[in-house]
């Protein structure tokens, strides 16, 4: 009897236990990479949900993918049901399982993932194991998953016309894919069409003079000339005349063909006269286009010529790149009533579709145009809505400002800028950026299954899935370029993958008004502190503002290379590195990024030195050396936003605003978390 009640009251005890550990579980929510360890481990071991303990299961194995024996362990007994998870499971035990040798079960694993998700992207790698026995296998995997990054990797590895022409058309980028284009382009059995497809590639990736002698002679299509013609313009005058000619042609040829009014755009943001001929040799049907009238309208010294533009066609980017030149071109004449008639010009239209930043540019210079007209109040509702819908930024930095400590008309006081205050250089600051470079959030990448991936911390096999699912196609809208960027980001390509983030940033129209704050969250993140912080607390410069520097500079890539010798995270030459280390350097020391952040943090602090503190001088001086600086006019002669546009290279003019401009966010996002309000 006793021993009857004491098993029931170990039954009942465990009863207990496990009804409360649910209870506990079915209040968390789902898991993600920031879920606590002993939390996974809990859901593993004891979720009612079959498709949690999975979930857990893949956390908990992906941090110690080194470990292929253990994740094995981790994710046994997972692969069962149809979830696409299985298939995710089935393919990290395979290769878990050829990382430990057993190629046997490697093999059983592959042929059971193709077996039971012929057609999930997991299965793509499946195909692409099992084919290098079975080359047939190759050929399928190039029909069902054309964009995958396996299929890539397959042509690559494949030798043959077929191979080449996959790459050309899915993936001129890949690694190993132009020497097969190039290989394919010089076998004379290689036919016309064939060629053109080949010249296309070649020209997606900057390799112009492969491409032209690819197509022997022929005339390209549309699409490949159009990508000849736009390199041709970045190049000398003859190349850049041939450029102009090529564009011509492409539009006189086929006025109608999709990449007709790309040509027509590009023709008109060249400028000069040479270029101006050209537009007016277009066909007729092209000549009473924005793209035409705003580059006309930007050479008639008249301003009814620009403002007629903006008036019939406020909605085209022609007419915003028109409306920012006048306007500029008046500023820096000191014509502020004419700036204000241009920025004024095209009303709520041009407002309402204008890209966010170009907005926000748009009403800092409005706002300073009306200050210079003396008045002050408009001045200020012009900046103080511009700091409401668009706080980070160059043009918030400089509307903050304004706001804070309004500079008399004739520009005789200049503050120091808040960019080097010792706020920025706070130890709070600093723990707030580390927790920041720590984060996660999701994606919202408004695909499920990517989505569940990146909550999964599956960013490869997210990736994976998305470049699938778009077929290779480029991200054009901001949540599609944000989305890529971020994956491309988590798979270790920075580079490019910054790159995209940023173009979010920049194309972000009202209508997307949401999604500013994870724009600016995501590309504003701090990243390598562990290089940075130390150096800035060493040398004593905000690490907001190397911050800001890294990001232009490099994209926090340390292995950046510059065309002109310049190397690192904060690309520094070998003779500014040498000076500033009172000694030559090896190229491998200014590979390490500690070293090479160390370096650029005290040549940044000895700028800001020479300068008095002045941001805007030393970061200019970053880029084109201080004594190019020190030919400038003074810059307490002038209003600093003029001066900034004043400077004579086109270079650092962009630089000087983009470093400051994300130096801004940087601080904004850290010390005081703002975002914008929609309109």
């Amino acid at each position: 009897m006793r021993f009857t009640l004491l098993l029931g009251a170990c039954s009942l005890g465990t009863g207990l236990v496990l009804a409360g550990s649910q209870a506990l579980l079915l209040q968390l929510p789902r898991p993600t990479p920031q879920t606590e360890g002993w939390q996974l481990a809990l859901e593993q071991r004891w979720a009612l949900n079959p498709q949690r303990r999975r979930e857990a299961a893949l956390l908990r194995a992906s941090p110690i993918a080194s470990d292929p024996a253990q994740q094995l362990q981790l994710l046994g007994h997972q692969a069962w049901g149809r979830d696409p998870l299985a298939a995710v499971v089935l393919k990290q035990q395979a290769l878990a399982a050829a990382a430990l040798g057993d190629q046997r079960r490697s093999q059983a694993l592959w042929e059971q993932l193709l077996a039971r998700f012929p057609n999930d992207p997991a299965s793509a790698d499946a195909l692409y194991a099992l084919g290098r026995q079975q080359p047939g296998l190759h050929r399928l995997l190039w029909q069902r998953f054309a964009a995958h990054p396996a299929a890539l990797a397959a042509a690559a590895e494949t030798d043959g016309l077929a191979a080449s022409l996959h790459l050309a058309r899915w993936g001129a980028r890949w690694p190993g894919a132009a020497s097969r284009l190039e290989a394919a382009c010089r076998n004379p059995q290689t036919p016309a069409s064939a060629r053109q497809q080949l010249g296309q590639g070649l020209a997606e990736i900057g390799a112009i003079p492969n491409a032209l002698r690819c197509l022997q002679g022929q005339p390209a299509n549309p699409a490949t000339g159009l990508l000849i013609a736009a390199s041709e313009l970045q190049g000398n005058p003859a190349e850049h005349t041939r450029g102009l000619q090529r564009l011509l042609q492409l539009v006189q040829r086929q006025p109608s063909a999709p990449q007709a009014e790309a040509a027509v755009r590009l023709l008109g943001e060249q400028g000069g006269g040479e270029a101006l001929n050209t537009l007016r040799a277009l066909p007729s049907r092209w000549q009473t286009s924005a793209p035409v009238q705003a580059a006309l309208a930007l050479a008639n010294p008249q301003l009814a010529a620009s403002l007629g533009v903006l008036q019939r066609w406020p909605t085209d980017a022609a007419s915003w790149e028109l409306q920012w030149q006048r306007a500029r071109r008046a500023a820096l004449a000191g014509h502020w009533a004419e700036a204000r008639a241009v920025l004024e010009a095209g009303g709520p239209a041009l407002q309402g579709a204008m890209p966010m930043a170009l907005e926000a540019r748009r009403r800092f210079w409005l706002g300073l145009s009306l200050w210079q007209l003396g008045q002050p109040v408009e001045a200020r509702q012009q900046w103080t809505t511009l700091l409401r819908q668009h706080p980070g930024g160059y043009y918030g930095w400089r509307a903050a400002t304004r706001l804070n400590r309004l500079e008399p008309a004739d520009g005789a006081a200049t503050p120091a800028p808040a960019l080097t205050s010792p706020a920025l250089t706070s130890t709070a600051l600093t723990s707030r950026a580390f927790a920041a470079e720590r984060a996660w959030w999701p994606l919202h990448s408004g695909d499920r299954q990517v989505d569940r991936l990146w909550r999964l911390n599956q960013p490869l096999e997210a990736w994976e899935q998305w470049r699938n699912g778009r077929r290779g196609q480029p991200p054009s809208a901001s949540r599609t370029l944000l989305a890529e960027g971020r994956l491309r980001e988590a798979i270790g390509d920075g580079w490019t993958g910054l790159g995209q983030q940023e173009l979010a940033a920049l194309r972000l129209k009202p209508k997307e008004c949401p999604l500013q704050p994870l724009i600016q969250r995501s590309l504003h993140r701090p990243r390598r502190l562990a290089d940075l912080a130390p150096a800035a607390r060493r040398e004593n410069v905000p690490l907001a503002l190397l911050l800001g520097v890294a990001l232009q500079e490099s994209r926090f890539q340390s292995t950046a290379r510059s065309v002109v010798g310049a190397s690192g995270l904060l690309q520094l030459m070998p003779e500014t590195a040498a000076e500033v280390a009172g000694r030559p350097l090896a190229a491998a020391e200014l590979d390490n990024p500690a070293r090479n952040a160390q370096l650029g943090s005290r040549y940044l602090r000895q700028l800001l030195q020479r300068w008095g503190g002045n941001a805007l001088l030393a970061v200019a001086s970053y880029n084109a050396g201080p004594g190019a600086v020190a030919s400038w006019p003074a810059l307490q002669r002038q209003l600093p936003e003029v001066w900034v546009e004043a400077i004579p290279y086109p270079e650092t003019r962009h630089y000087v605003k983009k470093v400051l401009g994300n130096s801004w966010s940087f601080s904004s996002n850290l010390a005081r978390g703002r975002s914008g309000e929609c309109p």
